[in-house]
């Protein structure tokens, strides 16, 4: 017999793992009415795996397992494997010389209703603490609930419930498990039971079948997306505790016969029994029904608002499971704002994806001490953060490349003789040069324009070398740039070095008043290649973030490409998508909206 499946259908949120019975771990407790909770615990099992029960000492161990997982009966047995009764010795007054007494009646004792409660937590979800900090609430929470619901049913009439299940009086035990899984898990029961393709937040499986007329009543399983829930918690503004104690409250009427999909009068008596325990049990927010409402009403509101739909909050990233293994970032004008620092914004999105599992790379044309010391200063260099001198990156436009543990594995200088002209060049029309030479910056002459190079972008403060030859001699030079206005760059420099070095480097732009001068046929997107290459990382897993036209091969070698809407139009003319701005915090919004 299949399950009877209930679920809330304004709530469905499509997204994510594994088989069912070999990605659950259970974790049990039994509970008695008028006795406090016995030992519980957490645990998981791997998903090649059969589903695994550890018992602790109960006073009365559950005699089934949840339809999820497989159902199958055993004797009352203790861990030694005797059984939990004994024949007791009848000692009798006629053989003793003891005074026959009368004896007062025995005081009739109410008997106790167990329930057995399975909290169980799906292999694919993170190991949070928050999640096993939830599961423990629920494991007092949930018998809590049922109490309350129970008494409920003994003392209420209702109009629309299915009575199947009535007298509790007539069962030794209730046995109910509560299941916590991602989005791809619930789509799957629903895919499986109901031949329906998507997520929900909420599914109610019934187990209960009257016929068999058993001490137990099998009551079910509920099984909740920590995914969606973390969403709708976000959306309706209170904790993710309170968004699935009121989905457990849904599921739970759902197997008691409440059902809000029949009939209105069958939505209202659900919706306001819904309302009576969230209240009774003094938990936050409305019921499920109304919350549903009131979700619908403010999509209504903003429809037009594509930002209310798509982007996931800042913070709720915790129960998404990675669409990229890899986030290749480039840095100015893309993660530093146009006052070359990286917003608060920004810097949480980096660490939150990056305590996902995502690994951030830097892909940057700017120097490695360089890029570490603009990232120190939003935690986000050494070892805990995202780039440190031990791990892998790609600096200077891809000249320079370090993989595992930051050990170099590419490097190309500029052909000394074009470094030469431009050396001659900036005396000779006094336009400041910038030579850069792995972890150093030369130059020939004191300018503004290179101060700023070291004041605004962090590079290295540019050593003062005394002629073009010393320049050329000091050290393997990667790249070069010009400084100079976007009108004379554009007119004059642009023009002139395409021209001068054809077929010995390539003249590429970052920003508007820098013009870089970097070996031919090199370039960030080969930097990350190669670095991918090394890493044994498909492109396909890789997602590229840049607004640069030296950003463009990146973003189009990488399965995802975003460039951000200050970007220059070739750049977003070969980008998947163009996303809010730098001044926007644009590599949040990229994160946020596309890496889960």
């Amino acid at each position: 017999m299949l399950p009877r499946l209930s679920f809330l259908s304004r709530s469905l949120h499509p997204t994510l793992s594994s088989p069912m019975a070999s990605a659950i771990s259970r974790a049990t407790t039994t509970f008695s009415l008028e006795r406090s909770l016995t030992t519980f615990s957490i645990s998981r099992s791997p998903s090649n795996l059969s589903p695994i029960r550890y018992t602790a000492r109960f006073d009365v161990p559950s005699l089934s397992k949840s339809p999820l997982f497989g159902r199958r009966f055993h004797a009352l047995c203790r861990e030694d494997g005797r059984r939990l009764w004994r024949p007791t010795r009848i000692v009798s007054a006629l053989n003793r010389d003891y005074r026959k007494v009368r004896r007062r009646p025995a005081k009739s004792r109410e008997k106790q209703l167990e329930l057995s409660v399975s909290i169980c937590i799906e292999e694919e979800l993170p190991d949070d603490p928050e999640i096993l900090s939830i599961a423990e609430l629920l494991r007092l929470n949930v018998p809590t609930a049922m109490k309350l619901a129970f008494d409920r049913l003994k003392d209420t009439n209702y109009k629309t419930r299915d009575t199947v299940i009535q007298d509790f009086g007539g069962f030794e035990s209730v046995e109910l498990s509560v299941l916590l899984c991602n989005d791809e898990f619930i789509r799957k029961l629903n895919k499986e039971w109901r031949d329906e393709d998507h997520a929900t937040d909420v599914l109610s499986m019934s187990e209960h079948v009257p016929e068999l007329k058993l001490p137990i009543l099998l009551l079910g399983d509920i099984v909740i997306s920590v995914e969606t829930a973390a969403r709708q918690a976000e959306e309706r503004g209170h904790t993710l505790i309170d968004e699935i104690r009121i989905l457990m409250v849904h599921g739970l009427l759902h197997l008691l016969g409440f059902d809000h999909e029949i009939s209105e009068d069958a939505e209202e008596e659900m919706e306001k029994e819904e309302e009576f325990l969230l209240k009774s049990l003094g938990w936050k927010g409305k019921g499920l029904i109304q919350s549903a409402y009131d979700a619908e009403n403010l999509h209504m509101e903003n429809s037009n608002d594509n930002m209310s739909k798509d982007r996931k909050k800042e913070g709720s990233l915790r129960f998404y499971k990675p669409k990229f293994k890899y986030i290749f970032c480039d840095m100015d004008g893309t993660l530093l704002n146009s006052r070359s620092q990286v917003s608060l914004t920004n810097a949480r999105a980096l660490k939150e994806a990056s305590s996902r599992g995502v690994k951030i790379v830097i892909a940057t044309g700017k120097a490695r001490p360089s890029a570490i010391s603009v990232l120190q200063m939003v935690d986000l260099a050494g070892k805990d953060g995202i780039l440190s001198e031990h791990s892998p990156g790609v600096f200077l436009q891809g000249l320079l490349v370090y993989g595992i543990k930051g050990r170099e594995i590419f490097r190309r200088n500029l052909d000394p003789n074009v470094c030469r002209e431009a050396g001659r060049y900036s005396l000779e029309h006094k336009v400041p040069l910038i030579a850069f030479c792995e972890d150093r910056c030369l130059t020939l002459f004191d300018h503004p324009l290179v101060d700023t190079l070291h004041t605004v972008y962090h590079e290295p403060k540019a050593e003062i070398m005394p002629s073009v030859e010393h320049l050329v001699a000091a050290a393997d030079i990667q790249k070069l740039i010009f400084f100079d206005t976007p009108e004379g760059i554009s007119t004059n420099l642009r023009p002139y070095w395409s021209e001068a070095t054809r077929d010995r480097a390539s003249v590429v732009q970052a920003v508007p008043d820098m013009l870089e001068i970097v070996p031919l046929g090199t370039s960030k997107g080969s930097g990350v290649k190669m670095l991918l290459d090394h890493l044994g990382v498909n492109a396909k897993e890789t997602m590229a973030i840049g607004d640069g036209e030296n950003d463009v091969e990146m973003l189009e070698l990488a399965s995802l490409g975003i460039a951000l809407s200050n970007g220059t139009e070739k750049t977003k003319s070969v980008a998947d998508v163009i996303g809010p701005s730098n001044d926007e915090d644009g590599v949040a919004d990229a994160i946020y909206r596309y890496a889960f």
